[in-house]
């Protein structure tokens, strides 16, 4: 599996709002997402991670500002709203992933083997004919993962990859995580386990409807920005109409988007903006 050449920054965000019915439920949010980042969207319940995810693969229109994109994307959407009762085995799940390259169902013989080897590289192997339905949690979340695998791209975006399932395969997933990170391609995943971010992610944006900070995991997960992301959620006023934030006057306080990694600085080519 090869990205092939360095490539620009895959995601740039420029004065982003995203919400509905003209609610925002991200505020103003900008910044770019580099390749081979492996970048963690934390923040409260309802703090927007999933409507930022959405949002970069089109199934959000943007109400204010722009997302721009490069490269190849995958995303997995969170596993609940996924239709399990659709009549599909696994190798048929996970085959979907070729769509992009083979495009229809015939395609899927030809590429068994593929689609055996994925399986297998997230232990499913000998599960290819069972219906998706009978899956436990934690298989129907290797499933999506062997997916992934099919589709082969450069930028690959997780919704609560980990939610419900059990440590083993946190840890198998973590560990194929780590593979595509060391391959090059750009992760980016939203979480609510800090512990588990802190641990495997170097870098981390957190949310509270509004950009709290921005750069290196130690240095974003502070107990006072932690705080400020509770208090600015608890704050937020959900009938708010575009360019208003939350209650309060603090719509356009960016935080401490201090994008340092990689030698980068505060300055670097990121422009995430510190709030005085």
């Amino acid at each position: 599996m090869s990205t092939g050449q360095p490539s620009p920054d895959p995601i740039r965000l420029v004065g982003l709002t995203l919400g509905y019915d003209r609610h925002p439920a991200i505020h103003h949010l900008d910044g770019s997402v580099r390749a081979g980042d492996l970048l963690a969207l934390v923040g409260p319940n309802g703090a927007g991670k999933s409507t930022l995810l959405k949002g970069i693969v089109g199934e959000i229109p943007c109400l204010d500002g722009r997302i721009e994109r490069s490269g190849d994307l995958a995303y997995m959407p969170q596993a609940d709203e996924i239709d399990r009762s659709f009549p599909v085995s696994v190798a048929d799940l996970a085959g979907m992933g070729l769509w992009r390259r083979g495009g229809a169902w015939r395609s899927l013989g030809r590429q068994r083997r593929r689609i055996e080897a994925a399986l297998a590289a997230v232990g499913l192997d000998g599960f290819e004919a069972r219906p998706i339905g009978t899956l436990s949690g934690g298989q129907f979340r290797r499933a999506l993962f062997a997916r992934l695998i099919l589709q082969d791209c450069s930028v690959i975006l997780l919704d609560e990859p980990f939610t419900g399932i059990d440590a083993r395969t946190v840890d198998d997933l973590l560990a194929l995580i780590r593979i595509w990170h060391g391959e090059g391609r750009t992760v980016v995943a939203a979480l609510h386990d800090l512990a588990q971010v802190r641990a495997h992610f170097p870098t981390t944006l957190l949310l509270a409807r509004t950009p709290i900070a921005w750069g290196p995991t130690a240095r974003v997960l502070t107990s006072e920005n932690l705080a400020r992301a509770r208090n600015l959620s608890e704050a937020w006023d959900e009938e708010a109409p575009v360019c208003a934030g939350p209650r309060g006057g603090v719509a356009h306080d960016h935080g401490a988007h201090d994008h340092g990694a990689r030698d980068h600085g505060a300055h670097g080519h990121h422009h995430h903006e510190d709030a005085a």
